[in-house]
């Protein structure tokens, strides 16, 4: 049973994980599985018992976004997408405008059939994992598809009339040049795109990357080529309307991406399925990071949530100021407190540090990552968490 309250904001997101894959990719730390058809007649089942738990809370909430990850969703199929987004729909109101209903994608499952079913399923943005467009690194990467496939999976999801499209792309790669770089963001630049991501690659514990690291480190870019590629992003994106928006993310005029500001401005947001967080009501949780453990207890009337963290108020709102200051229009100290509570004056004087050492710009209750600060956003976090 879940022990929670009622949140007050009205506007909540949706989180579904689906962790199939194909093949798990090199750099890969998330909970994924192999493709079974068995499994995902199950996940979908516990899926609906899931929101049944979570259903009593959710009285007067309208839905802001619905977003598909793992994993790879696209693998979950159409029909099943169309069950998900159906059953929602009958419990809950979607917001007034249009609500984003985002799916992740490969670019080697993408064909233009397909994705006229997903668009007749729901789905009005769909978030590409590209990552580079170079087939070396494509190979280095684990990645099943070549640069080719890529460009023309971007380009029959525009033909099926999903006008909403992300990629996510990778720079800081072994073997990676500056040459690549440029390579690939002229070119993804030119495609049909309303969004991008940028990850810079890290090597997490669990991976085949992981493995190999030592090796790789002899590899991968030293600071100042990975810094330089990071600058060149910014420009050679921004020439094409593609504006930064946050630390990661471009966009063109309307197309950031609702889902993920919920994130970084601390909107309450649910997540179903093996592994996925929820935030609610202040506190976070997480699911079993386990399948048949995830579905045996939805059968049984229990709950998947096998932790669950109550925030330290103070902590809380310095880890909410740093996520919010990713977004390159700043935070509104008076508005932020409002939402989120009085901010103490061991922050505040954090703030003024960061200004001092030129990581932020403080004007009129406004504070803004500088130029060096967003290079540096590591730096900033760790100063004031």
């Amino acid at each position: 049973m879940l022990m929670i309250g009622k949140n007050s904001s009205q506007e909540i997101s949706l989180y579904f994980h689906i962790p199939f894959c194909t093949r798990k990719c090199s750099y890969c730390h998330f909970y994924v599985l192999p493709d079974k058809e068995n499994s995902k007649i199950e996940l979908l089942t516990a899926f609906k018992q899931e929101w049944e738990q979570w259903l009593p809370f959710l009285q007067n909430k309208t839905i802001s976004t619905v977003y598909f990850g793992g994993g790879t969703p696209f693998l979950f199929g159409p029909e099943r997408i169309a069950s998900v987004l159906e059953f929602i729909k009958k419990d809950v109101t979607f917001a007034s405008n249009r609500t984003e209903i985002t799916l992740e994608a490969n670019p080697e499952n993408i064909t233009l059939p397909i994705m006229k079913e997903y668009r007749d399923a729901g789905i009005n943005r769909v978030s590409i994992g590209i990552q580079t467009l170079d087939d070396n690194l494509l190979k280095i990467l684990g990645r099943l598809h070549q640069a080719k496939t890529a460009s023309d999976a971007v380009i029959q999801t525009a033909e099926a009339g999903i006008s909403n499209i992300s990629v996510d792309l990778m720079y800081d790669l072994p073997m990676q040049t500056i040459e690549h770089w440029d390579h690939t963001l002229k070119q993804v630049r030119e495609l049909p795109i309303t969004h991008l991501s940028l990850y810079n690659l890290t090597i997490e514990p669990h991976t085949v990357f992981f493995k190999k690291q030592e090796i790789l480190k002899k590899q991968l870019p030293d600071e100042e080529t990975s810094l330089a590629m990071y600058e060149r992003a910014i420009e050679l994106l921004e020439e094409q309307g593609l504006k930064q928006y946050e630390i990661s993310a471009f966009a063109k005029t309307g197309f950031h991406s609702r889902h993920n500001v919920g994130y970084w401005t601390a909107r309450p947001f649910l997540g179903f399925g093996p592994s996925a967080f929820s935030y609610w009501e202040g506190k976070r949780f997480r699911n079993i990071a386990n399948l048949k453990k995830y579905c045996y207890d939805l059968n049984n009337g229990l709950s998947p949530i096998d932790f669950e963290e109550k925030l330290d108020p103070q902590a809380h709102l310095r880890e909410l100021l740093v996520i919010e200051l990713r977004l390159r229009e700043g935070v509104n100290l008076e508005e932020f407190q409002i939402r989120h509570g009085t901010i103490d004056t061991q922050t505040l004087d954090l703030l003024k540090a960061l200004k001092q050492q030129n990581y932020v710009n403080i004007d009129d209750f406004i504070v803004k990552l500088s130029k060096r600060g967003i290079l540096f956003y590591d730096s900033v976090a760790s100063e004031l968490i």
